[in-house]
């Protein structure tokens, strides 16, 4: 049966930690002179409807060291761009690759997807969740001697797909989640609710930046104005005005915290210069992560 990958809770507890071990030892491999290409002769097929850099790039390169063959397909160069019906695609995909990776605007697109396709579907970023950057997360927060399951993570800014990501990774693995918003940004009350139900982690939604940040192990932040909000650019600006990670904030954290941000990042607006490029940032090792976690992603459920 296969098995997709639309949000952190298709996963359990043991598989995320199981996935971020595997993506380590494909790091470690990074050098080596006798590559493992567990993938040969397999082909990756991959639905971008949003602009993309680090998903793209990292699925793509992912499986070329994996031994298999990335097909990148925008609207323009499918006939989803033309008003087929998803579950028409879904089907014919399915015929010639062996998964498909999906980054679109609306997560029932994926879900769709998934329920016509008979081969793996991975969520590369839909406007509800970003499961693959959040395991990246969860992978640099380890390098860095954090405790998944006891850590205290503090999301500062836009209640977005990466942040219900975030809470639903609280409540697999445990960790404490304080996610600082202003009214009416929270973070999906749906998936809030859905995530609880796991019956582990602790998830708060505060108002003040500071009371997120006290005592955290790790400073998260995402951009205010996601891709498909840019209308709401200025007003949100305003109502984000204070949501920033700086050095200030930055001295509310745990002595030994660090900074991640899941980029592009608009410095000087959720996070300040100073600080992402500070001591103290993990934010590029974060990025690099992305392609050693997607090969143990795409390694585990394509030879599931």
């Amino acid at each position: 049966m296969k098995k997709d990958l639309l949000r952190i809770l298709d996963l359990s507890d043991r598989e995320i930690l199981s996935l971020i071990r595997s993506g380590a030892t494909w790091k470690r491999r990074g050098g080596s002179r006798r590559p493992i290409r567990p993938l040969t002769g397999k082909s990756l097929a991959m639905i971008f409807q949003k602009a993309s850099t680090r998903t793209r790039v990292s699925f793509e390169v992912a499986m070329t060291r994996l031994g298999g063959h990335a097909l990148f397909l925008s609207p323009q160069d499918t006939q989803i761009g033309r008003g087929e019906p998803v579950r028409d695609t879904a089907r014919v995909l399915s015929r010639y690759a062996d998964a498909v990776v999906i980054r679109t605007f609306a997560h029932e697109t994926a879900v769709e997807l998934a329920a016509a396709a008979t081969v793996p579907v991975i969520n590369g970023l839909t406007d509800g969740h970003h499961p693959c950057q959040v395991l990246a997360d969860l992978m640099t927060a380890g390098e860095r001697g954090k405790d998944l399951r006891k850590m205290r993570v503090a999301f500062i800014g836009d209640g977005n797909n990466v942040a219900n990501s975030w809470v639903e990774a609280a409540h697999v693995l445990g960790f404490d989640l304080r996610v600082a918003c202003p009214k009416g940004y929270e973070p999906d009350p749906a998936v809030i609710e859905e995530a609880g139900k796991v019956g582990r982690g602790n998830v708060r939604i505060v108002r003040a930046p500071a009371e997120a940040a006290r005592n955290a192990d790790v400073l998260y932040t995402d951009v205010w104005t996601s891709m498909g909000q840019e209308a709401e650019g200025r007003k949100r600006r305003a109502s984000f005005k204070g949501y920033c990670i700086d050095a200030a904030l930055l001295r509310q954290a745990d002595r030994g915290a660090i900074v991640m941000h899941c980029l592009p990042a608009h410095r000087g607006e959720e996070i300040t210069d100073e600080v992402i490029e500070g001591p103290r940032s993990a934010v590029f090792d974060e990025a690099e992560n992305r392609l050693h976690v997607q090969m143990a992603v795409l390694e585990r459920f394509i030879q599931h």
